[in-house]
């Protein structure tokens, strides 16, 4: 059984990209890469096509972590295809939340919900702010993203 998991943030360059990537490595680590389909998104729609942004990508190599995807927006049909809807932020949560469809397939969650250190914080916007932005979040989305894994494998061993 393969379990669909969907990051989102806002523009889909940063937090989403990178949460997508670490938690790629998570499950590779794991063994369990044939168990789990992994994207990311946005909800707005400035960056569709675009790779993560270079800051990040680069923050992400220092981790030997490549991201790789391209900046999509969150389409209707992603409420049915993907199991777990993963909001970096309550804004983008609340927004997804309206958006979704009556009686949608997927579950909706703050990705923040899993931090064993701060449960329901938002996971930052590193975007206008210096170097150590770019690492922060990816310290957060590194220990979140084991929390999750370990969430999901109980939910779904």
């Amino acid at each position: 059984m393969v379990t669909r998991v969907l990051f989102v943030c806002l523009g889909n360059i940063c937090r989403s990209p990178a949460a997508e990537g670490i938690f790629r490595r998570l499950i590779d680590e794991a063994g369990l890469a044939d168990r789990f389909t992994i994207e990311s998104a946005g909800t707005g729609a400035w960056h569709v096509g675009e790779p993560a942004d270079a800051r990040m990508r680069e923050a992400a190599l220092r981790r030997e972590v490549t991201l790789t995807s391209r900046a999509r927006q969150v389409q209707p049909h992603d409420f049915e295809h993907f199991d777990y809807i993963i909001a970096m932020d309550a804004s983008n949560l609340a927004h997804l939340r309206k958006q979704a469809p009556a009686g949608h397939h997927a579950a909706l969650h703050l990705f923040r919900d899993f931090d064993p250190e701060s449960p329901g914080d938002d996971v930052p916007d590193p975007y206008f702010g210096g170097a150590e932005g770019f690492e922060d979040v990816l310290d957060i989305v590194t220990r979140t993203g084991r929390s999750l894994l370990a969430h999901l494998r109980q939910e779904r061993p």
